[in-house]
């Protein structure tokens, strides 16, 4: 009988402590606010990496070797097209034009003695004192002459650009860049190092690339039978700076390269932003922003997003409450929702936020956001 009475208790207390576990684990159901998508039309940012260039970006080079005489300027300054950059020695050239001007003068006096020859012989011949081999011999000779005479003004011709070369000049008007040579130093033509760069940024250069699938839905919210004519209708664009702030000025799209590069899939695009005070230098970098129309873009907000390891993923609940983390493909921006690729569909639910300790396969109470909360998520610029 104590063992019956034994048994029921111990049964009595099994069925209360699985009560009490049911119960608390219905208890910690999380309930979390659940986000419905929808298609809907919007228009995103989309930022695509950008290098910038001055209009004109040359390297100066010497045209002549020599050893580096003078310096006229300083890195980083301002110079005028024209402006005198660097002097090479120029003794060894002007001796060089010296010699070419006396090999000129001997041409043109050996001239002058072919046609003093010819002019003794033509009467002699017509007399027929001499035979007229010799005055075809003179005519050779002063052809000879002409010929050393042409190639002797060739020669003070070429002497004369060497010396003019021993002074570079500023090309254009612009910025000097590094100076790896020193006064003194040995110049050569061929030396792999330029002698400094110039860079004009009175405008400046932002090239970027887009891919197949983001050039052909670029182009065709644009109007214009051809290519050219959609270039003519493009919007300006925005330039993001490397520290996320936005450049005062806009710029407009004025180049599409004529094809995709065969290794990225993904094509050349150049816009021309004014760069008045020159805040902007060649080798900076940037982001380019193109606002994109979308009809049937599907959004999630930002801050139901979490990002592993330059992975961005949401919390999916199924039918059955059921949350399961999934990866999602961020192709756009449109305030603070992103536009995604086709991992999810219309009508998929998200949790909107509180999924900081959530794992897939656990089960929640879903609740709809509030209206506030709901009208800020749907926001877009």
């Amino acid at each position: 009988m104590k063992k019956i009475l034994f048994t029921s208790v111990l049964l009595a207390f099994f069925l209360q402590s699985c009560s009490e576990k049911a119960a608390t684990q219905e208890a910690v159901i999380p309930q979390l606010p659940v986000y419905t998508l929808q298609n809907t039309e919007t228009t995103t940012i989309s930022e695509y990496p950008a290098a910038i260039r001055g209009i004109v970006d040359i390297e100066i080079r010497p045209q002549v070797g020599g050893v580096l005489d003078k310096i006229y300027i300083d890195e980083g300054a301002y110079v005028t097209q024209g402006q005198l950059l660097f002097k090479i020695n120029e003794r060894p050239f002007r001796e060089q034009l010296n010699m070419a001007t006396g090999n000129l003068n001997a041409a043109k006096a050996a001239l002058i003695n072919t046609q003093l020859e010819i002019d003794k012989l033509t009467p002699l011949v017509q007399n027929k004192v001499v035979s007229d081999y010799q005055l075809k011999t003179a005519q050779a000779a002063h052809k000879i002459a002409l010929s050393t005479l042409e190639q002797a003004k060739a020669m003070v011709e070429n002497a004369k650009i060497d010396l003019n070369y021993t002074s570079i000049h500023a090309p254009v008007n612009g910025y000097i860049g590094r100076l790896p040579k020193r006064q003194g130093s040995l110049l050569a033509p061929t030396d792999v190092e330029a002698l400094t760069s110039l860079s004009n940024i009175q405008q400046v250069y932002a090239y970027f690339s887009l891919g197949e699938m983001d050039f052909i839905q670029f182009k065709n919210q644009y109007e214009g039978s051809t290519l050219g004519d959609k270039v003519k209708n493009l919007a300006p664009v925005s330039l993001l700076l490397a520290d996320k702030t936005a450049y005062k000025e806009l710029g407009k799209i004025d180049v599409i390269d004529g094809q995709f590069d065969k290794n990225t899939g993904a094509i050349m695009l150049r816009a021309t932003f004014p760069n008045p005070d020159g805040a902007l230098r060649s080798g900076n970098t940037g982001k380019i922003q193109l606002k994109m129309q979308h009809s049937q873009a599907l959004l999630i907000p930002q801050e139901a997003t979490v990002e592993i390891q330059d992975k961005v993923f949401v919390f999916a609940v199924d039918a059955s409450n059921k949350v399961f983390k999934t990866p999602v493909q961020i192709i756009g921006r449109s305030g603070n929702d992103y536009l995604i690729d086709q991992q999810l569909k219309s009508g998929d639910r998200i949790v909107l936020k509180g999924f900081e300790r959530l794992q897939d396969g656990m089960t929640i109470q879903p609740e709809t956001p509030s209206p506030a909360t709901a009208a800020l998520t749907n926001s877009k610029i």
